[in-house]
């Protein structure tokens, strides 16, 4: 097994791709950022439920993605901020995603955050994915 030089896309692409044959879970090796962005998804709505799987020899994360009939809540993800290429963004600048209709998740000095929850708070950060 070989080392994951950028997780964070490991864990949007297991997304898309669970979401794209409609599983209704997937398992992402555990990581704290991980875990962070799982609760952002859920939180505002793209999950339905995720919780921590440690029955394994290395611990992992359970997800179950949101259908509505037969469509996903998450009709697409993107990585913006990546290991050869970091995108910083002010408090100011922090874009919105389809016009509101989605959402950007920021790494922040205060941990991993919404777009409109760090925007509230004034802080800016890595631009790390987009959720639409």
């Amino acid at each position: 097994m070989s080392a994951l030089t950028d997780p964070i896309a490991d864990l949007l692409t297991r997304v898309r791709n669970a979401v794209g044959v409609q599983k209704t879970e997937f398992f992402v090796p555990y990581s704290k950022i991980k875990s962070d962005i799982v609760s952002i998804l859920k939180r505002e709505g793209y999950i339905e439920e995720y919780e921590l799987d440690n029955k394994e020899t290395h611990p992992r994360i359970r997800i179950r993605p949101r259908y509505v009939g037969k469509t996903a809540a998450i009709a697409g993800l993107r990585r913006i901020s990546r290991p050869g290429l970091r995108r910083y963004v002010g408090s100011e600048e922090i874009p919105r995603v389809l016009g509101g209709l989605g959402i950007s998740i920021i790494s922040t000095s205060r941990g991993v955050l919404s777009g409109h929850e760090a925007r509230k708070q004034k802080l800016g950060g890595e631009l790390l994915a987009y959720v639409w």
